[in-house]
């Protein structure tokens, strides 16, 4: 029998104007906690229009962005481009480095989740890929009242396709009032909900959240497997995102993750030699 999770701790995100083209940002996962939030970096909510992140440089990492509304042009030194829109994600690895950007379309104004998740050493100079996870593939768990749309992992007896280098569970959950749902969880597994809209009781204890809430899931037995359920007071929409801790020390700098300093000088030192990409 799976252990049913409890929620450790609950947070409101706060929501700062932006500037220029970056209307407004809110820290879902704010950096700096990287031994409790093992292997999840941040995450940001962003709204923004053209201009915002141009080309930029990234190693040692990860990026998962999930587009809510707006539509997201992507490119990048390795001959990558294309467009994300709503309900697409995007698992960027950057490895061993890569320079791109990420600009709205003209007139538009994006809405966006971006997880940061970190890599192992041992991944860390492996090649840079892009897998676009387009809406229309999503591989969907349907339960009475509720829909799990799968974009990494597993829900139920739903599987996505999308490789991985660090074992991870990315869903989104849309549930009517009164649905519930539970999510199967590895029992090591690291991770939490974020609310997106409306309200509900959560894991074993039934703790409350609402929209703009973040949840984290209480740890439990490594050795065996776990389950969150979800039960909504009103229409949710939520995101559940867990993964595979790494336990190795991290040392960030800007849009580089690595181990150690030097492994940051380094990184500094490559990319300032044009030894990210193909085309740069």
């Amino acid at each position: 029998m799976a252990n049913e999770r409890e929620i450790e701790r609950v947070w409101t995100v706060d929501f700062q104007d932006g500037s220029g083209p970056h209307k407004k940002v809110g820290q879902v996962l704010p950096p700096g906690n990287w031994e409790q939030f093992d292997p999840f970096l941040l995450m940001a909510e962003d709204w923004f229009q053209q201009g915002t992140f141009p080309d930029h440089p990234h190693r040692g990492m990860e990026t998962i962005t999930y587009v809510i509304e707006g539509k997201l042009k992507h490119e990048d030194n390795h001959g990558g481009s294309g467009v994300l829109e709503p309900g697409d994600a995007q698992l960027m690895t950057a490895g061993s480095g890569i320079v791109h950007s990420e600009d709205p379309l003209p007139g538009e104004t994006v809405h966006s989740l971006q997880l940061w998740l970190n890599l192992p050493g041992s991944k860390k100079s492996s090649k840079p890929r892009y897998q676009d996870l387009k809406a229309e593939a999503i591989p969907v768990r349907k339960e009475e009242g509720a829909e799990v749309r799968v974009y990494s992992g597993t829900s139920g007896n739903v599987k996505a396709d999308t490789e991985n280098h660090v074992p991870l569970t990315y869903v989104e959950m849309k549930l009517e009032a009164g649905a519930i749902v539970t999510q199967n969880l590895p029992g090591s597994f690291n991770g939490f909900l974020y609310i997106m809209e409306g309200s509900g009781t959560f894991g074993k204890d039934e703790t409350e959240g609402e929209k703009n809430q973040v949840l984290w899931l209480g740890r439990t037995s490594k050795k065996a497997d776990s389950e969150i359920t979800i039960k909504a007071d009103e229409q949710l929409r939520a995101i559940l995102v867990a993964g595979e801790p790494i336990g190795e020390p991290v040392v960030a700098r800007g849009p580089f993750v690595m181990n150690t300093e030097e492994e940051i000088f380094q990184a500094y030192r490559d990319y300032q030699e044009g030894k990210f990409g193909p085309s740069e």
